[in-house]
């Protein structure tokens, strides 16, 4: 079970792990929370968890390009 849960933590982009560490909330809260909502509004969630998985990645990209350095 541990591995397949490292599996998806490590592949689902870090979403509800950010939120959970930003909002002080338990990750399996904010997991269940997508799961049930994305069956009760068929699906619309996955929209809002694509977007902030896109942020997030982003804003990484960002921060490595910034830390780099630059040779002429």
């Amino acid at each position: 079970m541990r591995k397949i849960q490292y599996f998806f933590e490590s592949q689902a982009f870090g979403v509800c792990t950010k939120l959970g560490e930003k909002l002080k909330i338990p990750i399996a809260s904010i997991r269940l929370f997508f799961v049930y909502a994305s069956f009760l509004t068929f699906g619309s969630p996955i929209i809002i968890y694509l977007t902030l998985a896109f942020i997030i990645n982003f804003r990484k990209h960002l921060r490595r390009r910034n830390n780099r350095v630059w040779y002429f």
